[in-house]
């Protein structure tokens, strides 16, 4: 019943800071620009996170993976959680490698073997090539070494999801975007938009739509903001292109942080700017502003799941659950 619920209003994952975190329900006939009174309610579980800087690597399905001091490569944990039923468990980690540059994690889901899987990039020292490693849940708790990877190091996987795919960008290149096919975990790169002038860095990925969304910036005298769209996944050809004005924008919106999160009532674009959203309504080129309670400071499109982590894990798996009392069927 809910998953029929959760196509029609859609939930957002909001970030209050790090470990704070808070669930908000779009609905299609609430107007949520109106007065302090009128302004949505976000559900807000007790979630229970691990304590210390926890930082949102991914969400899947309801699950989402977590990476605790990731500033530090010698001591960092990983973590698995459902945070609306409040459950969690910690990552078994490889044991401490050597030469080790940097490690970076992504969170991912075949929708062909229902497998939830735990990427783990591993960058050595004055090697010009990455190393992979996966941990799929509920298939003991071994990571498969994968092997070196020929794509560009120094990047972070993100949370872009499309067509079976994670999808990310380097940041020395603005012609191709990287994707590892979560089922048969290949690796290839597909064409960006064409023309592109603006330094990689500044460029935004992000999946909108079911479909790949790139978000150019470009200079701070440019009067415009383009989004582009692949239309056809894998073909060059179906980049299309949308033009948002600059003095468009809602007053706190900063033009360098545009990010789109979803397409919801009637067509228009959620869209995140630092602290603030706004629904982006294409054909009029409007923006509305989305009051929520609290300051956003990360806005990720999320779906509620009421599934345990004991039916991936198995039930004599153990978990942290902040109900201990609630026995969960």
């Amino acid at each position: 019943m809910y998953e029929k619920r959760s196509l029609k209003f859609p939930c957002i994952l909001l970030s209050e800071g790090i470990g704070e975190h808070s669930l908000l329900e779009l609905k299609e006939g609430y107007r949520y620009y109106y007065g302090r009174s009128k302004r949505p309610i976000p559900l807000i579980p007790k979630f229970h996170y691990p304590p210390g800087r926890v930082s949102l690597v991914g969400s899947c399905n309801g699950f989402i993976c977590l990476l605790n001091d990731s500033m530090y490569i010698e001591k960092h944990s990983v973590y698995i959680s459902n945070p609306l039923l409040g459950e969690y468990f910690e990552v078994k980690l490889p044991e401490r490698e050597i030469s080790v540059n940097q490690v970076t994690y992504g969170f991912c889901f075949s929708e062909v073997s229902r497998e939830f899987k735990v990427l783990r990039l591993v960058v050595r020292e004055h090697i010009h090539v990455s190393e992979l490693k996966i941990y799929t849940l509920g298939v003991g708790e071994k990571w498969r070494n994968v092997g070196e990877i020929p794509c560009p190091t120094r990047y972070k996987f993100g949370q872009v999801i499309v067509n079976g795919a994670l999808h990310w960008m380097y940041h020395e290149e603005n012609d191709k975007i990287y994707s590892f096919d979560i089922e048969t975990e290949k690796i290839k790169s597909l064409p960006a938009p064409p023309g592109l002038g603006t330094p990689p860095w500044i460029l935004k990925l992000a999946e909108v739509g079911n479909c790949l969304c790139l978000t150019d910036d470009k200079s701070r005298w440019s009067a415009n903001i383009d989004i582009w769209w692949m239309k056809e996944y894998g073909v060059a050809e179906s980049w299309t292109k949308d033009t948002i004005m600059v003095n468009s924008l809602p007053r706190a919106f900063n033009r360098f942080n545009i990010n789109p999160i979803l397409i919801w009532k009637d067509g228009e674009i959620l869209i995140q700017s630092f602290r603030c959203l706004a629904s982006y309504r294409p054909e009029s080129k409007r923006f509305i502003w989305v009051k929520v309670y609290g300051d956003v400071s990360v806005a990720t499109r999320y779906i509620p799941s009421f599934y345990s982590l004991k039916t991936i894990m198995g039930e004599n798996f153990q978990v942290t659950n902040v109900y201990p009392k609630t026995k969960i069927l």
